[in-house]
């Protein structure tokens, strides 16, 4: 009658709770309420079960052999328990952070560091488990978890080219110097991110083919990211003949500046008589295209060379090209 009478009154209590946390959920707006439903909701009957019929024998008198199997099958399940419920609450943790780091995106080098610190904690958590069973049973675990500790040491020695590109993905995630999508150049590699794995990272080169690079090589790189460019900064020169008169040449600069001001998305940053060159003189534009987009780049400078050919031919100033001019001395 006990035990019944134990199960029937934890259930309930579990219900009560459950149907407390519920209501509660529906009048809050953070959802850290719904990992307590599914703590809660995780309990089974076998749990509190045990718990039942271990409170129940505490009336009678039960051999040493009976009643320290039922201590250790309860430590069994209250560990079990309590494992799990970190394990819920370890996913929700790394599924919130992969939700609100890349905003719904699918982003695979996020959900892989994501999914493999998930793991090892669980690993971590039953390891810590299962030595507190081993523990309670009378093991003497000390020289156990020495043995892990040697046994991990060997195999992190042979394993050390492949963890060290599994914590460089690691730091990738951490850092985030990149995420899939990213237009990234490497050294004389370039390409776009396509995913971030445990051990390489591949890009997509601007010539169609795969490049797969290894993690701790990206980590130790210098990496230009330009996706991440809120405006591009341009740096050009060109020259014209030396035959050009001196005012002709005081007005470059503000035509430049006109021909940028029928430009869209481009502000002219300065334009200069830079230098007197070998066979022509030198100017040099700066300007700023409003867009990290290389192929808007692209057109805006077609748009002002085609705009500087046509404003020169109007104005007679004649682009330089390399010329080399002997004198023959009469003898």
């Amino acid at each position: 009658m006990v035990f019944v009478g134990l199960m029937v009154l934890f259930k309930f209590i579990q219900l009560v709770i459950l149907s407390r946390l519920e209501y509660l959920t529906k009048h809050t707006t953070t959802d850290i309420d719904d990992i307590f439903i599914r703590i809660v909701g995780s309990i089974r009957p076998k749990f509190y079960g045990f718990l039942a019929l271990y409170i129940a024998t505490r009336v009678l008198i039960l051999p040493l052999w009976a009643d320290s199997t039922l201590v250790i099958a309860l430590l069994v399940f209250a560990i079990y328990q309590v494992v799990h419920a970190f394990g819920i609450f370890i996913d929700y943790v790394g599924d919130k952070k992969l939700k609100n780091e890349n905003g719904g995106d699918d982003d695979s080098g996020s959900h892989t560091a994501v999914e493999i610190i998930k793991t090892i904690s669980q690993i971590g958590l039953w390891t810590i488990g299962i030595l507190l069973i081993l523990s309670n049973l009378g093991i003497e675990v000390t020289s156990l978890i020495a043995g892990l500790g040697i046994g991990g040491i060997a195999i992190a020695f042979a394993l050390q080219a492949v963890l060290g590109d599994l914590f460089s993905s690691f730091t990738i995630y951490f850092d985030k110097p990149f995420k899939v999508g990213d237009f990234i150049v490497v050294g004389d590699l370039a390409g776009t991110v396509e995913r971030v794995g445990i051990k390489t990272t591949r890009l997509r080169a601007l010539q169609g083919e795969e490049v797969i690079i290894s993690n701790s090589d990206l980590t130790g790189s210098r990496i230009h990211n330009y996706k991440r460019m809120d405006k591009r900064r341009i740096l050009f020169s060109f020259g014209v003949v030396y035959e050009t008169p001196v005012s002709k040449l005081k007005e470059i600069p503000s035509i430049v500046e006109n021909v940028f001001k029928a430009v869209e998305n481009a502000a002219l940053d300065r334009a200069h008589f830079k230098s007197l060159g070998d066979f022509s003189l030198n100017f040099e534009i700066v300007y700023h295209v409003l867009s990290d987009d290389y192929g808007e780049y692209m057109d805006i400078q077609q748009r002002v060379n085609t705009a500087l050919l046509e404003a020169f031919e109007t104005e007679n100033i004649a682009f330089a090209f390399p010329t080399q001019t002997v004198y023959v001395a009469k003898t």
